[in-house]
Protein backbone atom coordinates (compact mmCIF):
# COMPACT_ATOMS: atom_id res chain seq x y z
CA UNK A 1 0.00 0.00 0.00
CA UNK A 2 1.06 3.45 -0.17
CA UNK A 3 2.12 5.12 2.49
CA UNK A 4 3.22 8.77 2.72
CA UNK A 5 4.91 11.13 4.85
CA UNK A 6 5.96 15.26 4.87
CA UNK A 7 8.88 16.47 5.32
CA UNK A 8 7.14 19.41 6.67
CA UNK A 9 5.86 18.00 9.56
CA UNK A 10 8.63 15.34 9.95
CA UNK A 11 10.56 18.30 11.70
CA UNK A 12 8.50 18.89 14.61
CA UNK A 13 9.52 17.88 17.89
CA UNK A 14 7.16 14.77 19.07
CA UNK A 15 4.80 14.88 15.96
CA UNK A 16 4.19 11.47 14.10
CA UNK A 17 2.17 12.07 10.89
CA UNK A 18 1.48 10.38 7.55
CA UNK A 19 -1.21 9.80 4.43
CA UNK A 20 -2.05 6.24 3.91
CA UNK A 21 -3.13 5.59 -0.12
CA UNK A 22 -4.84 2.62 -1.95
CA UNK A 23 -4.26 -1.11 -0.79
CA UNK A 24 -3.54 -3.05 -3.64
CA UNK A 25 -5.59 -6.32 -4.13
CA UNK A 26 -8.51 -4.98 -2.03
CA UNK A 27 -12.07 -4.79 -3.88
CA UNK A 28 -13.48 -1.57 -2.95
CA UNK A 29 -15.74 -1.53 -5.41
CA UNK A 30 -18.34 -1.26 -2.69
CA UNK A 31 -20.15 2.00 -0.60
CA UNK A 32 -18.49 4.00 2.30
CA UNK A 33 -19.39 2.11 5.08
CA UNK A 34 -18.21 -1.18 3.85
CA UNK A 35 -15.24 0.19 2.59
CA UNK A 36 -14.03 1.40 5.74
CA UNK A 37 -14.87 -1.68 7.21
CA UNK A 38 -12.72 -3.80 4.52
CA UNK A 39 -9.40 -0.92 5.26
CA UNK A 40 -10.12 -1.48 9.24
CA UNK A 41 -7.26 -3.99 9.60
CA UNK A 42 -4.80 -2.65 7.13
CA UNK A 43 -5.04 1.00 7.91
CA UNK A 44 -4.22 -0.49 11.47
CA UNK A 45 -1.26 -2.62 10.69
CA UNK A 46 -0.01 0.77 9.61
CA UNK A 47 -0.56 2.80 11.91
CA UNK A 48 1.57 0.07 14.26
CA UNK A 49 3.75 0.52 11.90
CA UNK A 50 4.23 4.31 12.30
CA UNK A 51 4.36 3.38 16.38
CA UNK A 52 0.78 4.50 16.59
CA UNK A 53 -0.57 0.99 17.51
CA UNK A 54 -1.16 1.79 21.05
CA UNK A 55 -2.48 5.11 20.45
CA UNK A 56 -6.29 6.34 21.12
CA UNK A 57 -7.52 6.54 17.31
CA UNK A 58 -9.76 9.54 16.86
CA UNK A 59 -12.02 10.15 14.25
CA UNK A 60 -15.03 12.39 13.20
CA UNK A 61 -18.15 11.75 11.51
CA UNK A 62 -17.46 13.72 8.18
CA UNK A 63 -20.21 15.79 7.15
CA UNK A 64 -18.81 17.80 4.64
CA UNK A 65 -19.34 21.20 7.55
CA UNK A 66 -16.76 23.23 9.27
CA UNK A 67 -17.19 21.95 13.00
CA UNK A 68 -13.63 21.56 14.49
CA UNK A 69 -13.76 19.22 17.45
CA UNK A 70 -10.90 19.42 20.34
CA UNK A 71 -10.56 15.90 21.22
CA UNK A 72 -8.88 13.83 24.19
CA UNK A 73 -8.39 10.19 25.16
CA UNK A 74 -11.89 9.93 27.06
CA UNK A 75 -13.49 11.48 24.65
CA UNK A 76 -15.95 9.24 22.29
CA UNK A 77 -15.39 8.44 18.36
CA UNK A 78 -16.61 9.29 15.80
CA UNK A 79 -16.97 13.07 17.06
CA UNK A 80 -20.49 13.30 15.36
CA UNK A 81 -21.38 16.52 12.97
CA UNK A 82 -17.34 17.16 13.27
CA UNK A 83 -14.99 17.53 10.06
CA UNK A 84 -11.90 18.73 12.12
CA UNK A 85 -10.28 17.48 15.27
CA UNK A 86 -7.70 18.93 17.38
CA UNK A 87 -6.20 17.75 20.33
CA UNK A 88 -2.55 19.00 22.84
CA UNK A 89 -3.06 15.47 24.43
CA UNK A 90 0.05 12.85 23.56
CA UNK A 91 -1.08 9.68 22.83
CA UNK A 92 -4.05 10.63 20.96
CA UNK A 93 -4.00 9.53 16.86
CA UNK A 94 -6.11 11.93 14.97
CA UNK A 95 -7.93 10.03 11.65
CA UNK A 96 -9.65 11.54 8.73
CA UNK A 97 -10.76 9.87 5.72
CA UNK A 98 -10.39 11.13 2.05
CA UNK A 99 -11.15 9.89 -1.38
CA UNK A 100 -10.57 13.08 -3.91
CA UNK A 101 -11.30 16.00 -0.87
CA UNK A 102 -8.22 16.97 1.14
CA UNK A 103 -7.03 16.62 4.69
CA UNK A 104 -5.44 19.79 5.89
CA UNK A 105 -2.70 19.17 8.56
CA UNK A 106 -2.01 22.10 11.05
CA UNK A 107 0.49 21.85 13.94
CA UNK A 108 2.25 23.97 16.11
CA UNK A 109 6.01 24.21 15.49
CA UNK A 110 6.40 23.77 19.10
CA UNK A 111 4.88 20.35 19.09
CA UNK A 112 1.94 21.71 21.63
CA UNK A 113 -0.81 21.07 19.14
CA UNK A 114 -2.26 19.57 16.44
CA UNK A 115 -5.33 19.40 14.18
CA UNK A 116 -6.26 17.52 11.38
CA UNK A 117 -9.33 18.88 9.12
CA UNK A 118 -11.49 17.28 5.44
CA UNK A 119 -11.87 19.91 3.35
CA UNK A 120 -13.54 19.29 0.04
CA UNK A 121 -15.19 21.77 -1.90
CA UNK A 122 -18.24 22.08 0.94
CA UNK A 123 -15.90 22.12 3.89
CA UNK A 124 -13.21 24.90 1.51
CA UNK A 125 -16.59 27.13 1.36
CA UNK A 126 -17.71 27.04 5.14
CA UNK A 127 -13.90 27.97 5.64
CA UNK A 128 -13.07 24.84 8.15
CA UNK A 129 -9.38 25.41 7.73
CA UNK A 130 -8.95 28.55 8.84
CA UNK A 131 -11.26 27.68 11.54
CA UNK A 132 -9.49 25.17 12.81
CA UNK A 133 -6.38 27.75 13.20
CA UNK A 134 -8.59 29.82 14.95
CA UNK A 135 -9.43 26.81 17.03
CA UNK A 136 -5.75 25.21 17.41
CA UNK A 137 -4.72 28.47 18.61
CA UNK A 138 -6.78 28.96 21.61
CA UNK A 139 -6.27 25.15 22.91
CA UNK A 140 -2.38 25.32 22.12
CA UNK A 141 -2.04 28.90 23.37
CA UNK A 142 -0.33 29.79 20.70
CA UNK A 143 -0.63 32.10 17.13
CA UNK A 144 -1.23 31.48 13.59
CA UNK A 145 2.46 32.46 12.70
CA UNK A 146 3.63 29.38 14.80
CA UNK A 147 1.70 27.02 13.02
CA UNK A 148 2.76 24.55 9.88
CA UNK A 149 -0.02 23.60 7.57
CA UNK A 150 0.42 20.42 4.85
CA UNK A 151 -2.13 20.23 2.30
CA UNK A 152 -2.70 16.17 1.02
CA UNK A 153 -3.16 14.64 -2.15
CA UNK A 154 -6.57 15.51 -3.21
CA UNK A 155 -8.72 15.78 -6.57
CA UNK A 156 -7.53 19.03 -8.63
CA UNK A 157 -8.00 20.47 -12.41
CA UNK A 158 -8.92 19.16 -14.82
CA UNK A 159 -10.26 16.23 -13.26
CA UNK A 160 -12.54 19.09 -11.08
CA UNK A 161 -14.03 21.83 -11.93
CA UNK A 162 -12.28 24.25 -9.04
CA UNK A 163 -9.02 24.32 -7.64
CA UNK A 164 -10.23 24.18 -3.44
CA UNK A 165 -6.29 23.22 -2.95
CA UNK A 166 -5.43 26.34 -3.56
CA UNK A 167 -8.33 28.33 -2.01
CA UNK A 168 -7.28 26.28 1.02
CA UNK A 169 -3.75 27.97 0.90
CA UNK A 170 -5.72 30.86 0.28
CA UNK A 171 -7.21 30.84 3.41
CA UNK A 172 -4.79 29.89 5.21
CA UNK A 173 -2.53 32.58 4.70
CA UNK A 174 -5.49 35.22 5.49
CA UNK A 175 -5.42 33.65 8.32
CA UNK A 176 -1.71 34.85 9.33
CA UNK A 177 -0.11 30.78 8.45
CA UNK A 178 3.38 31.39 6.46
CA UNK A 179 4.63 28.31 6.65
CA UNK A 180 2.01 26.42 4.24
CA UNK A 181 2.80 22.81 2.05
CA UNK A 182 1.09 21.49 -0.35
CA UNK A 183 2.29 18.20 -2.25
CA UNK A 184 0.05 18.94 -5.62
CA UNK A 185 -0.42 15.45 -6.15
CA UNK A 186 -4.55 14.54 -7.96
CA UNK A 187 -5.65 11.91 -6.39
CA UNK A 188 -8.21 11.45 -9.36
CA UNK A 189 -4.77 11.37 -12.06
CA UNK A 190 -2.93 8.74 -10.33
CA UNK A 191 -5.56 6.17 -9.00
CA UNK A 192 -2.99 3.11 -9.14
CA UNK A 193 -1.90 4.98 -5.44
CA UNK A 194 -5.06 6.28 -4.37
CA UNK A 195 -8.63 6.36 -4.07
CA UNK A 196 -10.75 8.73 -6.14
CA UNK A 197 -14.38 9.27 -5.48
CA UNK A 198 -15.23 10.93 -8.86
CA UNK A 199 -13.00 8.56 -11.12
CA UNK A 200 -14.55 5.21 -9.74
CA UNK A 201 -17.97 7.07 -9.25
CA UNK A 202 -18.64 6.65 -5.83
CA UNK A 203 -17.80 3.11 -4.90
CA UNK A 204 -14.22 2.97 -3.95
CA UNK A 205 -11.68 3.06 -0.80
CA UNK A 206 -10.82 5.96 1.53
CA UNK A 207 -7.26 7.16 2.13
CA UNK A 208 -6.31 7.74 5.73
CA UNK A 209 -4.49 10.78 6.47
CA UNK A 210 -3.09 10.59 10.61
CA UNK A 211 -1.35 12.61 12.81
CA UNK A 212 -0.52 12.19 16.97
CA UNK A 213 1.61 13.59 19.08
CA UNK A 214 3.55 10.75 20.80
CA UNK A 215 5.31 12.85 23.60
CA UNK A 216 4.68 16.15 25.73
CA UNK A 217 7.49 18.55 24.80
CA UNK A 218 8.71 21.04 27.59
Amino acid sequence: MTSESFSSLEVIPGIRAGFIGRVPDLDMNVGREEALARLKKPHEKALASAGLGGAVFATAEQVHGNLVAEVTSSSHFPVPGADGLLTTSPGVCLGIYVADCAAVYLADRSGRGIALVHSGKNGTELGIAPLAVESLCRAAATKPSNLIAQISPCIRPPHYEIDFAAEIVRQLRLSGVGDIHDCGTCTASRTEEYYSYRREMGFTGRMLAFMAIVRQVA
